[in-house]
This record gives structure tokens, C-alpha cells and sequence, in this order.
């Protein structure tokens, strides 16, 4: 080839594409390129690593125990406590019993004498997980677990592995060996109980040194390292997965010959800890107030975990209201200490629950919470954040909220879809009450056969609004109307008010109106508020900020509303809910006055009571249920404080009552929007038909068992219409041939006598009736009112 004035071209230093070459050949690198890239590629990877590893610096154990506390602070910035890994202390080896030297080895790296301290097929795939956003593992070998540990961010980053690998390279070479990063790790491991470091656990959960920890017990914390918020014996739960844990460390113990099987015998029941010793500065409601801001930055940030909780040095600024918390507080003290009496009623009085929370309406704001007896008192379980306590009727605004939403799919609209009902719709309330599919067909009970609805009143009530039915908590034309809209439409709308799907018990269930769910106190707080904020959802929250060395983490910005409910539907949800606090079985809440909405529950065999309420500017549960510490399981309420059966209406109305009168005082009593007209009224079927549909919203304080407007029948399409029809007159009872479904109505019923607060209103709950020879609900579990 020629350059420039005809004169050959000078070949260049690196020759690509290749001089004097034509066609593939010319674009085909040559083994000298390849070799010289070879070279530069290598050379500068090994002076990279070369640079990394001598960069790399081995922190000294004593730089680890710069621990610092948490400190927690009220809605008013004051401080509320500080809780941090204080418990810790530094030992030598040699003051480290060799059973727990055996015993870490054993659960967490059998070949730790022996191996180079890298796992490099666990690093590689840590890096692919991570890469790939699969979940990410921790340190495969002892020495990989000791220098995450020195480094308190456990963020899972590329960065921090690489620089893990190379420290732990390191590490190795260092003076001291394996004893010395044996050591690190064992004063540096987070065991649970705020206990950082061998000597801490050891003292934490047995009392002893570390130096004098057994084979036993040495395995049960050795199993902790694995996790110590899954393996943590103060938690039923995680305590079985311990037993299992302890297991698996003493046969890899005898596998490896660390034991022999003669010293595994020994150990023939697992070794229980001792009593867990909370902090003073813990005591009260302060415990749950800093386990439920935990959770919460937990739940929004997942590199922060109780291992970095304990090792401190953030700050935590919660949503808790010091004098609401205070003021609940003193109304579940003061209901209690009034009524109960252990002394006298042994059998009835001990092991009552009260969990209870209170949430700003439209903002989200846990303001309060009483989560129990305190850790002083050996409660440690957060009541107000319970599950496994059904709510009971609490659960009934819920369905109404769905058919006044989604509609009921015995009626559908010129455009196909449900008919959007409204409370005035007339529902079938006798106790007993035959229940039906939207189709018209038999609902069949677990037994197999017809199912029959029982309320807490027996007899007849004849055909009532559903607002009446709120008002004195019926069970039939919920659990009716909960077949109508549909158990999976149902659910979807709890979902969307704030409750969390897995806290539902499944929707198919005939009796999954009456509220066998399990949500908590703040979920079903949380979820009242969204009537009282016409309709707006926010997701509860209890952090408003968080700084961690000084600088504000950035996942904790106020959660954003939404909009779940037309405010048509929530303002008339309200207005039913209201009248159940005036006239129903809530009334003693008239004692707060100012206007308040809200509902009663009561479960089978009075395993539970509820009530769940709300003023405009704030909504608050409180239940109450027994249950004695460490043996999971509910008691039944009945013969409580010497009442037969203890009813939503009762004591958890009380409480609600005395600390809303306490929480509200100063603020102005705001009046509920008006319910503005919505939807229509759509009754069951066989209901009494009348001129007129009432597509209004109600606006009775108390609405008679049959109104004087309601719509005509509306039988299913696929059963044949009554034979006789006729408008009757609301204030006298039905014939004996009045217009039924199937011969439903039976016998004349007089009509739903009318409560007023001067008499008492009817409970929402009762000893249940002896059930029917066939088709009865007793066997399906249904909880009363």
C-alpha cells in the first residue's frame, strides 16, 4: 500500500485492521495483537487486585464495639427512650467455653480449620443474585461472616462484596490466624435479645459466662447464628424452628467427631433460656411503641433488620402522640381495674387481652396504641398489632361498603353489570333464616346440607333495612348479602380499606361476613378511618423520619392517599355506623358527646369482643379477647367480670369511650357530611313489595323493620316469582299468605320493636339457640353479632 505522494505507507503501532491485508484476513487480529491485549488486560487486573488487596484494611476488634443507642422520639420531638446493643462485651478466646467454639464451627462452617476462609462458589453466586435482583445470602465460611460483621452496613452491593473477598484474603494472613477470626466472630455475631457477642447471649438467655456454657446450650445459640429473629425462642413460632436448629447442630457436632455420641446423649431436652430481662427505660407501653416504629422501618427498608436495629445509632422520629397513648392507656387501666377481679373469679377474670390503636383519619397517623401489660409484667406479645383474633360483626360495614360499590349479582343493570344498592334495600332478618345463592339455588353448610343463619335474638324479625340490620347487628341478611355481592368481591374491598389479604379468612366461607377474619387493631383502625375520611386510604404509618449517623434516610416520606370509596359510599356507610353508636348496640358511646360511628363484634363462643369507631378526626379500635401467655389458643369471655357473655357493646365500648372523651377534649365537635342520595334500594328476595323504590339515602335515626318505601321484588331470574303480591302497610305485621320466596316468611312476626337511648338496646351477641334438626349453622363455626 502507498501513503500520501506515491511513497509506501509505515506500518502503525497497533496494527488494526491489519496493514497490507485484504478482505477477512485484513479484519482478523493477529496472534501478536491478541498476545499484547492478553498482557495489558492481565497486567492491569493483577495490579488492580494487587492495589485492592494491599488497600484492603483488616478492622481491629476493639474499633467493633463503637455500638450506639437508638433514640426514639414522640410526634412533639421529645425523646421517648433509647434501646440500642448495649448488652455487649469483648472476651478472649480462651474465656469462651470450647463447647460453643465446637458448636459454631459445626452449625456454621465444619471445614473453618482447614479451608482458605473463601467460598468462591458462594461469592459467585451472591454476585449473580445480586445482579439479577434474586435474593441475596450472607458469608458462606466463618471468616466471610466475621467481616460482614466489621462492617455494620449489611447492604448487599457488588462494592461490599468485593471489598469483603479481598479483606477476608486478607484477614487470613494476618498474625493470629484462625483463632484470631474465630474470636472476631464470636464477640462479633448478633444473637437476639440485643445480645452482640458470645458473652452477651451466654448472659442473655442462660446467666452464665460464656466460659461455662455446655454442649446443650452452646448448640441452641450456635443455631441462633443463622438468624436470629427466625430462630428466636421467645416467639412460639420461631421456638419450634430452634428445637429443629439444636437438633441439626448436635448431629453435625457427631458427624465431624467434635462430640462424641455419649456427650450427645446428654443433652435429652432442649435447654430452655431464662426469662427474658427487659431494659426499665422499656417498661409501660413503650416496648410496643418501639416494636411497632421497628417493624414499620423494616417493612420499608430491608437493609435495616433487627441485627442493625441492635447495633444502633439511629434516629427515629414515630407519629406517637405522648397523651393519647397515655390517655388509652388509662381507659383499658381503668375499665379493667374496675371490673375484673382474678382473686374472685379466677377461672374467668385472669388472662384478659386488650389491644387497641387509634388512627388520623385521611393521614395515617398511629397517634396511640395499648399493646398490654407491659415487658415489666412478662407481656411481650403487641396486642394492638395481634392476629388470630376474629373481628367479628366490625366486618359487616365492609360487605355493605361492597354492595354499595360492586352492586349485588341477584340484580343486574341495563348494562349488564350488579345493581348498586343502597341501605334502605329490605333484607330478611328471622333467626334460622334459610340462605341463598345469587341464583337462586340452597346455600349448602359444611354438614352438607341447607344452610340455616342464626342471629343473636331468636324469633322472628321479619324483613328489615340493612341500616336496621346494622343497627341491631342481624346476622342473616349479612351473611345473605354477603352471597349476593360475592366472598371475593368482598374481600378485594378489605383489601382496598387497608386490610391485609393474608389476615382474611377465605371468602368462600358462608360465614365470612360475620368477620372470621384477623386482622389487627391498627388494620381495622386504619380501615374505619377511610369512612371517616369520605373515602380516602392511607397506609398506617408510625415513623414520620429517620436519620442514621446524622443523615436522613430517604424510604420514609408520608405515605400518599387514595381514593377507594366514592364519598357517596363513605358518608352513607358513616351514617349507618352512626346510628349503630345512637340507637344500637353501641350507645354508650353517647356518653362521648359529639357525634361518633362505629360498630360492635362479637364471636362464637365469645372468644372475642370489638368495637371499631370514629369522630371525624379520628378512628380507633379496641378488642378485647383471653388468652393465657405461652399457650396459644382463645378462652372464651363468657363469665368475664361476672357478665354471662361479654358482648362488643360492653367493655371494649367502655374504653373506646372513656379515651376518645379524654383524647378529644379541647377540640371542637364536627358534625359527619350529610349521606347525599346513592344508588337504589335492592331487596332479597320474598321481601315485602311497596309502590316505590327509595333510591335516597337514609336519613332516619332509626329505621322501623319495614320502612314505609322500599324497592318492588326482585326474585332471581331462575326461580319462579311468588304467587301472590300485595303492598302492605309497614306498621302492621304480615299475613299469614304474605308475598314470600319459598314459604320463607313463615308465621306472622310482629315488627322490630324501635331502641331509643333510653332503653337498652338489644346485644350483639347472645347464647346461642340449640340448632335445628337438619341444615343448621352451628357445625359451620359462624360467629354471632
Amino acid at each position: 500500500m502507498t501513503g500520501r505522494n506515491g511513497k509506501p505507507a509505515k506500518k502503525r503501532f497497533i496494527d488494526y485492521p491489519r496493514f497490507g491485508k485484504r478482505g477477512v484476513r485484513r479484519w482478523l487480529p493477529s496472534w501478536k495483537l491478541i498476545l499484547t491485549l492478553f498482557l495489558i488486560f492481565f497486567g492491569s487486573g493483577v495490579a488492580t487486585v494487587g492495589f485492592a488487596y494491599a488497600n484492603a484494611t483488616v478492622p481491629k476488634l476493639k474499633d467493633l464495639v463503637n455500638d450506639q443507642n437508638n433514640i426514639y422520639y414522640w410526634a412533639d420531638g421529645s425523646e421517648m427512650t433509647r434501646q440500642g446493643s448495649t448488652n455487649r462485651q469483648i472476651v478472649e478466646l480462651s474465656d469462651i467455653s470450647p463447647n460453643a467454639q465446637k458448636a459454631v464451627i459445626a452449625a456454621e462452617n465444619e471445614t473453618f480449620w482447614t479451608d482458605s476462609g473463601i467460598d468462591p462458589k458462594g461469592i459467585a453466586r451472591a454476585v449473580y443474585n445480586m445482579a439479577s435482583g434474586g435474593a441475596t445470602q450472607g458469608g458462606s465460611t466463618i471468616s466471610q461472616q466475621y467481616v460482614k460483621n466489621a462492617y455494620l452496613s449489611q447492604q448487599q452491593t457488588l462494592s461490599r462484596k468485593i471489598n469483603e473477598f479481598f479483606i477476608t484474603l486478607k484477614l487470613t494472613q494476618e498474625p493470629g490466624g484462625k483463632p484470631a477470626i474465630l474470636d472476631g466472630y464470636l464477640n462479633t455475631s448478633w444473637f437476639g435479645r440485643g445480645a452482640t457477642g458470645i458473652q452477651a447471649a451466654a448472659q442473655a438467655y442462660y446467666g452464665v459466662d460464656a466460659k461455662n456454657l455446655d454442649i446443650c446450650q452452646s448448640s441452641a445459640l450456635a443455631g441462633m447464628l443463622k438468624g436470629a429473629g427466625l430462630y428466636n425462642p421467645d416467639s412460639p413460632a420461631a421456638h419450634q424452628r430452634l428445637v429443629g436448629r439444636w437438633n441439626y447442630v448436635l448431629t453435625r457436632l457427631v458427624a465431624t467427631k467434635a462430640i462424641t455420641p455419649d456427650e450427645r446423649a446428654k443433652c435429652t431436652a432442649f435447654p430452655e433460656p431464662i426469662a427474658k430481662r427487659p431494659p426499665a427505660n422499656m417498661n409501660g407501653e413503650v416496648s410496643y411503641l418501639v416494636d411497632t416504629a421497628n417493624k414499620y422501618l423494616m417493612s420499608k427498608d430491608t437493609s435495616i433488620t433487627q441485627a442493625t436495629l441492635d447495633r444502633g445509632g439511629y434516629m427515629i422520629y414515630t407519629t406517637f402522640d405522648k397523651n393519647k397513648v397515655a390517655q388509652l392507656k388509662q381507659a383499658v387501666d381503668d375499665v379493667k381495674s374496675e371490673t375484673l377481679d382474678p382473686q374472685k373469679r379466677p377461672s374467668t377474670d385472669n388472662f384478659v387481652q386488650v389491644g387497641a390503636a387509634s388512627v388520623i383519619p385521611g393521614d395515617g397517623a398511629i397517634v396511640a396504641l395499648y399493646g398490654g401489660d407491659g415487658v415489666e409484667n412478662k407481656h411481650y406479645t403487641n396486642n394492638a398489632d395481634a392476629s388470630g383474633i376474629p373481628v367479628g360483626s366490625t366486618f359487616k360495614p365492609f360487605v355493605l361498603a361492597t354492595a354499595m360499590t360492586d352492586g349485588v349479582l341477584t340484580k343486574m343493570g341495563p348494562d349488564g353489570k350488579p345493581t348498586k344498592i343502597n341501605p334502605d334495600s329490605l333484607y330478611l332478618a328471622d333467626d334460622m333464616a334459610q340462605i341463598y345463592k345469587p341464583d337462586g339455588s340452597l346455600a349448602i353448610g359444611d354438614d352438607g346440607k341447607p344452610y340455616h343463619q342464626r342471629n343473636d335474638e331468636t324469633g322472628k324479625q321479619g324483613y328489615v333495612t340493612l341500616k336496621t340490620a346494622m343497627q341491631h347487628s342481624f346476622n342473616v341478611p349479612f351473611v345473605q348479602l354477603g352471597q349476593d355481592v360475592g366472598g371475593v368481591n368482598t374481600a378485594n374491598m378489605a383489601v382496598q380499606l387497608g386490610l391485609k389479604r393474608e389476615s382474611l379468612a377465605p371468602s368462600s366461607s358462608l360465614t365470612f361476613p360475620l368477620g372470621t377474619s384477623t386482622p389487627s387493631a391498627i388494620r381495622m383502625a386504619s380501615a374505619y378511618s377511610v369512612f371517616a375520611a369520605r373515602g380516602q386510604q392511607v397506609e398506617p404509618y408510625s415513623v414520620l423520619k429517620v436519620t442514621l449517623s446524622g443523615v436522613e434516610q430517604p424510604k420514609f416520606t408520608k405515605p400518599a392517599a387514595k381514593a377507594v370509596l366514592d364519598q357517596a359510599v363513605a358518608d352513607n356507610i358513616t351514617d349507618v355506623l352512626e346510628n349503630v353508636a345512637k340507637n344500637g348496640t353501641g350507645t354508650k358511646t353517647n356518653a362521648l358527646g359529639r357525634p361518633v360511628a362505629g360498630k360492635t363484634g362479637t364471636t362464637d363462643a365469645g372468644t372475642s369482643a370489638w368495637w371499631v369507631g370514629y369522630t371525624p378526626t379520628l378512628a380507633t379500635s379496641v378488642g378485647m379477647w383471653r388468652e393465657e401467655p405461652g399457650k396459644p389458643g382463645l378462652l372464651s369471655l363468657n363469665g368475664t367480670a361476672g357478665h354471662a357473655s361479654v358482648h362488643g357493646g360492653d367493655f371494649p365500648t367502655d374504653i373506646f369511650t372513656r379515651y376518645m372523651k379524654a383524647a378529644l377534649d379541647g377540640q371542637p365537635s364536627t358534625d359527619f357530611p350529610a349521606a347525599e342520595p346513592i344508588n337504589q334500594a335492592v331487596n332479597s328476595s320474598g321481601a315485602p313489595a311497596t309502590d316505590a323504590p327509595s333510591p335516597s339515602a337514609s336519613t332516619s335515626a332509626s329505621d322501623s323493620a319495614s320502612p314505609s318505601t322500599s324497592a318492588p321484588v326482585q326474585p332471581p331470574s331462575t326461580v319462579p316469582s311468588p304467587t301472590t303480591s300485595k303492598t302492605q302497610d309497614p306498621t302492621v305485621p304480615p299475613s299469614s299468605s304474605p308475598s314470600c320466596f319459598l314459604d320463607l316468611c313463615g308465621s306472622p312476626s310482629p315488627s322490630h320493636t324501635k331502641h331509643t337511648p333510653s332503653s337498652p338496646p338489644p346485644s350483639d351477641s347472645a347464647s346461642p339457640p340449640p340448632p335445628p334438626t337438619g341444615g343448621a349453622a352451628a357445625g359451620n363455626g359462624a360467629p354471632p353479632g
